[in-house]
């Protein structure tokens, strides 16, 4: 009891008990700190890479997405810059207080605005007067913005209004195969993660999406705690890869004569919808394709009125057209007489009647009259004798409800009902059967090209800009569903429809080749009812033609959907004023050998920008460019177009942009086309009249242009 109360002897104890575990931690200490030294890491994470996440930056070199063109090099779409504004509601960042970088008054910032974006002064002014936020946007309408609006907004030197650069995609075509090509746009998911990505979003965009985007590089840098660059600190670079030009089978020239005279036929008729396309049926190439409702890819101007690519993902019964491929299976199977005769009118089906289109018919007449009349009996009578079962082997041998595989998004396949007697009768004559318009006219080469059915495609070819190597489109025959010996003879016999005194498209003849033309008038259903329209001009109203006639060069088709004015002219006058120009133009471009396999010059821009306008001008002329047009009144080059480095021809239209205020070019003898890119560049709306060439401007050369007037521009 004595020992256990000594204190002197419980504070030795108490002392080695202290050393102990002080020797166990600091051994622990030992243990851990060389474990560390030697892994390099505590609790799984390397201290390496956290030093390296803490004091290492990473930037983004992003890719240049890839230029789309027209067979003959004419850019169609490409990369451009964009600008976002930004409203600075805050004076923390203002360092001079005589100089301040944010809003100061609010009216006079919402007034200038108001001018050059689309948004009103009650309600920008809303916008920037709000409480406790350092900085704003203004949605859509400070969005997107072109380097003029951008350089105007920074003339009314108001303070607190920045701008941020973003990448964007220029179609300076405008209106231009649109729904085919598509537009690339601003993922919005990487949007949010601080990234500016372009991302096809329809279109030849989206499906050659992963050729055209490249693929974006990496720089990575040594910093401080303060985020300033290390000397000597290493820098790794990952160049970045661009994205693959791709070259369209579009002619630019009958692609835009083809959309003039649709909007042209478009606001005439006011039908529901409209489709044409232009077709090589030898090669299976789209030279030229259009719809109507379409859309400006640029401004996204009526994007809103059908997203559909109706191309190939609408798919609707054709009518009467489809007796092309019901004579040509027919004349194959060797039960076509186009000298045998037939009672018109009506015929008997199990299940039903089918009647000509007048419900009365001919009288007696011969197959190949019935043929130009457009006659169903006289088909419902061919498959009859070949036999159902033979009459589908060949629609399907033609593709019918089959895809086309074109790469494109959302393609349809089309059907047939095949279960009846009445059901395979009417498909004779393109009912109860749905096509696509792309599967018709893939089908339809057949007839062009000596029997052989090209795959239809609008891919010319693939170009790595950094290595020139070039994927070629190599065309590829589909199947050969009829011999020569009966393409021919079908070619011949819608020479009949065009030239008899009792055929159907004698409106579609043209003066510069013979040609050979199918019309065809389908039934609709009203989606409300479930039923076939019933009106008088209630109907899918279309026309398919080859020339010239002797070995056809192109296949155009031409649909028109419900049109609603039908009181200065009827469809078959809105479907030739489309056709006849279009195939004439077409022939003429062919005779002149001035077809899509022209050699063509193509040449780099070269960069002119903060160039003093004389010598800009004259870098441009040593590079082989003589047309070149002055938009603005200032000294030094802040714009041009195509951008530099961008391959072209050396007829392009280059228009240079200067830093003074914008003034009006002198566009006589200038393209549609070409004015356009004028209004691309600076905002301002031109109003045409006429086709051809600019003879008149309404605003003369060096008048200010504002982007809320517009200019009328007469073509002849």
């Amino acid at each position: 009891m004595k020992d256990q109360n000594n204190p002197q002897k419980n504070r030795r104890n108490m002392t080695r008990v202290m050393m102990l575990l002080t020797g166990l931690v600091f051994l622990l200490f030992i243990v851990r700190f060389s474990t560390i030294m030697i892994t390099k890491s505590v609790n799984g994470e390397n201290l390496s890479e956290r030093i390296d996440d803490l004091y290492t930056r990473s930037s983004i070199l992003p890719a240049k997405r890839g230029t789309i063109y027209d067979i003959g090099g004419n850019p169609i779409a490409l990369d451009a810059t964009s600008y976002s504004l930004i409203g600075v509601l805050t004076d923390k960042w203002s360092e001079d207080k005589e100089k301040p970088n944010h809003i100061v008054d609010k009216e006079k910032t919402a007034e200038v605005l108001a001018k050059y974006i689309d948004m009103p002064r009650e309600e920008i002014y809303k916008i920037i007067s709000q409480p406790d936020v350092d900085q704003v946007e203004f949605g859509n309408a400070g969005s997107d913005l072109s380097y003029g609006v951008k350089m105007k907004i920074e003339e009314e030197n108001v303070p607190g209004l920045v701008f941020e650069e973003t990448p964007s995609r220029l179609y300076p075509n405008g209106i231009f195969a649109s729904h085919l090509v598509g537009y690339a746009a601003l993922d919005e998911e990487a949007k949010t993660e601080g990234e500016s990505v372009l991302t096809g979003q329809m279109g030849v965009e989206k499906a050659y999406d992963d050729l055209l985007k490249g693929v974006d590089g990496e720089a990575v840098q040594q910093q401080d705690s303060l985020g300033y660059v290390l000397p000597g600190g290493e820098m790794v670079v990952e160049e970045p890869t661009d994205g693959k030009d791709v070259y369209l089978t579009l002619d630019r020239r009958l692609q835009t004569y083809l959309e003039s005279l649709m909007t042209q036929v478009y606001e005439e008729a006011q039908p529901e919808s409209m489709v044409a396309m232009l077709v090589n049926p030898k090669t299976g190439a789209v030279m030229a394709a259009t719809q109507r409702p379409t859309f400006n890819a640029t401004t996204m101007e009526d994007i809103d009125l059908k997203w559909q690519n109706l191309l190939v993902e609408e798919s609707f019964e054709p009518g009467s057209t489809f007796k092309i491929l019901t004579v040509a299976a027919a004349v194959e199977e060797g039960v076509f007489n186009p000298h045998a005769t037939y009672q018109s009118g009506s015929i008997a089906v199990e299940g039903g009647i089918v009647s000509d289109y007048n419900k009365i018919g001919w009288g007696q007449i011969s197959y190949l009259e019935g043929f130009a009349r457009s006659s169903n009996v006289a088909v419902v009578k061919l498959i009859e004798l070949m036999g159902f079962d033979v009459w589908e082997s060949y629609m399907k041998a033609f593709g019918i409800a089959t895809s086309t595989n074109s790469g494109l998004d959302s393609e349809a396949t089309g059907n047939y009902n095949y279960d009846y007697p009445l059901e395979k009768a009417n498909t004779s004559f393109g009912q109860g059967v749905t096509v696509t318009p792309f599967q018709l006219v893939q089908a339809f080469t057949a007839i062009a090209n000596d029997g052989k059915m090209m795959k239809l495609h609008y891919i010319d070819k693939v170009v790595d800009p950094k290595t020139g190597e070039e994927t070629k489109t190599v065309p590829e025959e589909v199947s050969s569903p009829i011999s020569a010996e009966t393409a021919q003879s079908v070619l011949q016999y819608l020479t009949e429809v065009v030239y008899a005194e009792f055929g159907t498209a004698s409106a579609y003849q043209i003066d510069n080749a013979e040609v050979g033309v199918k019309t065809g008038t389908a039934e609709l259903v009203n989606p409300d009812s479930g039923r076939y329209y019933t009106g008088t001009y209630e109907y899918l109203y279309s026309t398919a033609g080859f020339a010239p006639i002797e070995d056809p060069e192109y296949i155009l088709y031409v649909t028109l959907k419900l049109p609603k004015n039908n009181e200065q002219k009827l469809f078959v006058d809105y479907l030739s004023d489309v056709f006849n120009p279009l195939m004439t133009r077409a022939i003429s471009y062919a005779e002149l050998g001035e077809d899509s396999d022209t050699p063509i010059t193509e040449v780099e821009i070269p960069s002119v920008i903060n160039e003093e306008k004389a010598a800009a001008i004259d870098v441009l002329q040593m590079n082989g460019f003589s047309a070149i047009g002055i938009i603005g009144n200032g000294s030094r080059i802040v714009q041009q177009f195509p951008v530099e480095d961008t391959t072209t021809i050396l007829n392009q239209k280059i228009l240079l942009m200067t830093e003074g205020a914008m003034t009006m070019p002198d566009v006589r003898g200038w393209s549609r086309d070409d004015v356009l890119k004028v209004a691309e560049m600076t905002g301002v709306t031109f109003e045409f009249e006429g086709e051809g060439y600019v003879v008149h401007q309404e605003l003369s050369e060096g008048s200010l242009l504002n982007p809320e007037d517009s200019v009328k521009i007469i073509l002849e």
